[in-house]
């Protein structure tokens, strides 16, 4: 073996091709471009799909309802004796505990828990979705069930800006009030 480095393959690396250089370089004149013609001009050729005026077969092709690929939710199936192999009697099972026992990856939208194999541990499951096999097993076990959505009540949304309330010695809200009597007409007596 030689010292002086890996070497790429013989036939890895080529010289560019020398173009419009002479008759005798066998590539001169037209320089492989043929003879006149759209692509043989500077910056000439067509767009991509595009077939000569014809109508393109991205055009001809009908398209026809929805995908709903862009907005599913990516969805992990755990067993129960996946989690018999994992998590010792007594731990808490979530989805940050999955990530860091590497059972799922960081970009899971939501797990779920299947009744495949046994489990004999005593687990907290705190996770949106179990099956109705699994949260028998789990209890049956010991363990407990809570649904991600009962432990933590999803928060509103906040709202574009902060929003100023009058404090209660302001007398904002009072020259509110006054504005709208002013802006009443007053009753005159009739006399």
């Amino acid at each position: 073996m030689s010292t002086d480095g890996p070497r790429r393959p013989h036939g890895a690396t080529r010289r560019r091709k020398v173009l419009g250089r002479g008759a005798g370089s066998g590539s001169g004149a037209t320089a492989g471009r043929g003879t006149k013609g759209q692509n043989a001009r500077s910056g000439g050729g067509v767009r991509p799909g595009f077939e000569g005026g014809q109508m393109p077969l991205f055009r001809r092709v009908a398209r026809r309802g929805f995908s709903n690929v862009r907005f599913r939710t990516a969805t992990v199936a755990l067993g129960l004796d996946q989690l018999e192999a994992a998590f010792a009697d007594g731990d808490v099972v979530d989805q940050a505990a999955l990530i860091g026992r590497g059972l799922i990856a960081e970009g899971v939208d939501a797990v779920k828990i299947l009744a495949n194999g046994s489990l004999t541990r005593k687990l907290e499951v705190r996770l949106g979705k179990v099956s109705a096999a699994a949260r028998s097993a789990i209890e049956a076990a010991g363990g407990s069930v809570v649904a991600a959505s009962e432990e933590a009540p999803a928060q509103p949304k906040a709202v574009a800006g902060p929003v100023a309330e009058p404090a209660a010695g302001d007398g904002a809200a009072d020259d509110g009030v006054d504005a709208a009597e002013s802006a009443a007409p007053a009753e005159e007596p009739d006399g």
